[in-house]
């Protein structure tokens, strides 16, 4: 069994493998292999965070193989390793830079970029909720620098085409920074990172639930509630959506109205104009909603 005081003697001596020699290549299976092996025996003597590590040289070892999935699975292991490693320091209220819970949120980023590259958006987009919810639970007080890594995942979904799983991530990711999120004293305004975190996330479920323009039978209170703050008849909807400008809350709600009176030639006019105050993502997702209007595909939530 692997003892913690030799972990580093063995994991160099397994790296040590890796190493190119004259005319002699590398044993990467090999190294690969006992990387995992390694972590094995370290899970069991609940050495977290030394697991955790090999599995991330088991990741590159599959990457150098070009075995994206199973680059994607160790990534995978890693990041939950990690989380463990995070909670059990503060079941026991050590003390800390929450290290363990950055580490898995970048082997979380990781996989699911790697699954993105698969064409696999379904599992990118669990693994959005996943790295979601552990966030949710987790006593960390300075989890707001990391919110805005799984944002950055929801928009990558997006991206495969997974629209569906992409609006269950960024309202999930609202709720969340909303629920958790630092506020200016004595009102309900977010601040720093989740000030952002809220403000992308909004603004690209509004473009989404207009690419998918479902009925209102079907339409999930949440989502709902949402476009209700964006009614033309609401003069005082900015009020409820103050973490977004003035000017971008009400060319979304000209956005809104232009769908749901499907006046192709305002939201021409009002692309120009969001253009540059959108990112790359949204502007994809505000092209596609045009795309929406013009040839309707009758999509749905």
């Amino acid at each position: 069994m692997a003892a913690e005081g030799d972990f580093l003697l063995r994991y160099r001596a397994v790296s040590n493998k890796l190493k190119r020699r004259f005319l002699r290549k590398p044993n990467v299976a090999e190294a690969s292999e006992q990387f995992g092996q390694l972590a094995k025996e370290l899970r069991q003597e609940e050495c977290l965070q030394y697991a955790g590590f090999c599995n991330l040289a088991v990741a590159r070892c599959e990457q150098t193989l070009f075995n994206a999935p199973g680059e994607a699975l160790a990534l995978t292991d890693a990041a939950r390793l990690f989380l463990q490693a995070e909670k059990e320091t503060q079941k026991l209220q050590c003390p800390g830079f929450e290290e363990h819970l950055q580490a898995a949120t970048n082997c979380y980023s990781f996989a699911i970029k790697v699954y993105i590259e698969l064409n696999q958006p379904v599992m990118a987009a669990s693994l959005c909720l996943e790295l979601g919810n552990a966030l949710k639970l987790s006593d960390s007080s300075s989890d707001v620098s990391l919110r805005p890594a799984a944002v950055s995942s929801a928009f990558l979904v997006h991206l495969a085409g997974d629209y569906d799983g992409a609006l269950a991530v960024f309202t999930e990711m609202q709720l969340l920074a909303q629920e958790k999120g630092l506020q200016v004293p004595g009102t309900c305004t977010p601040v720093g990172a989740f000030l952002d975190v809220i403000a992308r996330c909004e603004v690209s479920r509004v473009l989404l639930l207009m690419l998918f323009q479902p009925p209102p039978q079907k339409l999930l209170l949440e989502h709902a509630h949402t476009l209700e703050k964006y009614d033309w008849e609401s003069f005082d909807s900015h009020n409820q959506v103050n973490y977004l400008p003035e000017n971008i809350f009400l060319l979304l709600q000209s956005v809104v109205m232009a769908c749901q009176e499907k006046d192709l030639e305002s939201l021409k006019v009002l692309q120009v104009e969001l253009w540059p105050l959108l990112t790359p993502e949204q502007n994809h997702l505000l092209h596609l909603v045009l795309q929406e209007v013009l040839t309707p595909s009758g999509r749905g939530v």
